[in-house]
């Protein structure tokens, strides 16, 4: 396995996301289960991978992987206000860097809840870094 998915399985481990910002390639695209356009670039993918940390802070946990070279897959589970939410990260590196995310999330209860709790965490970060 590259040392830049050992780095990302780390940081969900540790829950933490120090090193974050260095392991995203400049042109990350990050895909949303829940936003239908791809959000690019380094910033935004930050920022939407950050949200993430603080919604799935709960019982978060890697049941799954499939490392190929410079593809990954991780299959996850956490329970979010009693909802359980099963999911995937596909996860592209180039160069020790992440160069795509993509999330898939289910059931379509657990989307409406977690599109909710993700805006929310992103206003939160707005608003935060406005004062």
């Amino acid at each position: 396995m590259s040392q830049g998915f050992e780095r990302w399985l780390g940081m969900m481990e540790t829950g933490s996301h120090d090193g974050l910002w260095d392991l995203l390639d400049p042109d990350c695209v990050f895909w949303s289960p829940v936003v239908h356009t791809p959000q690019q670039g380094r910033p935004v993918s930050h920022a939407y991978l950050s949200a993430a940390g603080a919604v799935f802070n709960s019982g978060f946990r890697y049941t799954r992987q499939v490392v190929d070279g410079e593809h990954g897959v991780f299959e996850f589970e956490c329970e979010i206000d009693g909802i359980h939410i099963n999911g995937i990260d596909m996860i592209t590196m180039r160069d020790g860097r992440i160069v795509e995310f993509k999330v898939m999330v289910r059931p379509l209860k657990a989307i409406n809840m977690v599109h909710q709790k993700m805006m929310a965490a992103l206003q939160q970060m707005q608003s935060q870094a406005a004062q």
